[in-house]
């Protein structure tokens, strides 16, 4: 009887340095075999001691985390541009109509990403992805795959559309634009990624999201699954939108349950990395 060939998993886990009680959850979850990457947000205040932290776990892929919707920017020049909103980014909408519009240039993003992977730069660096999926946009995706080639890194993150049912209206107006921003992007990636799950539960992962998108995996192929466990911390955490859209925790601990396991052994799952 012929082996079947198993379905290679990234566990990557988005926001590393959004708030102390996030990495440390995300820290929790490596150090048990429950994340094989993360991605990190370079302008975090406390982004010196969180790389620091990250000295304490093995066999962790890192990578950006690419940011133009949270907290303030690293560049003057970026910063300049954010005057209206006291130097702080405005959320996904109001960046991307600057963007369109030229208030905010390429070059502009290319010296703020660049800052960002810089600030970065004494970790081995295996992907960029971004905060909100903003390198999606046609217009910053070459900009993305630009700064992977300057600075070695071997990956880029694709961002898909995922069609199940049911979803609403915000569902089916993303899924409608990650799917055009898709179409345009992908003939421009020279270079492999991991197919992309993770967007119809994005914030809230469940054990019936991930069996029923495990089932249609495809034994020999590379997946990344996109998830924000972490450990909130009302101290740290106040945001009343963030709290509505995350379960930090109940990611954190359905990602080191048995019942997560036991599916990956059903499946025929191994946990892998980017390399």
């Amino acid at each position: 009887m012929i082996a079947r060939e198993p379905i290679h998993l990234i566990i990557n886990a988005d926001d590393y340095g959004y708030y102390p009680c996030i990495s440390q959850g995300i820290l929790d979850a490596v150090s048990l075999g429950a994340v094989t990457a993360t991605g990190i947000m370079a302008n975090s205040p406390d982004l010196k001691i969180q790389l620091e932290w990250l000295n304490s776990v093995k066999d962790l892929d890192l990578g950006v985390h690419l940011n133009l919707t949270f907290r303030q920017p690293l560049t003057a020049t970026m910063a300049d541009k954010l005057a209206h909103w006291n130097g702080y980014f405005p959320n996904a909408y109001l960046i991307t109509g600057m963007i369109l519009a030229g208030k905010i240039s390429i070059q502009d993003v290319r010296s703020e990403w660049s800052a960002q992977i810089e600030a970065c730069q004494g970790q081995k660096l295996q992907f960029l992805n971004s905060h909100e999926h903003i390198h999606m946009l046609p217009v910053l995706f070459p900009l993305t795959l630009e700064l992977a080639r300057k600075y070695a890194i071997p990956y880029v993150r694709l961002t898909q559309a995922e069609w199940l049912t049911p979803f609403g209206i915000s569902a089916l107006v993303r899924n409608t634009l990650l799917q055009a921003m898709q179409a345009i992007n992908k003939p421009r990636l020279n270079i492999k990624t991991p197919l992309f799950l993770g967007l119809s539960q994005s914030g809230k992962l469940d054990f019936n999201y991930l069996e029923t998108i495990f089932s249609k995996l495809k034994p020999g192929k590379h997946y990344e699954l996109m998830c924000h466990p972490g450990r909130f911390n009302a101290s740290e955490i106040s945001d009343p939108k963030l709290i509505s859209y995350h379960d930090w925790d109940g990611e954190l601990a359905l990602l080191q349950s048995q019942e997560i396991h036991a599916l990956y052994k059903k499946f025929g799952i191994r946990l892998s990395h980017y390399q």
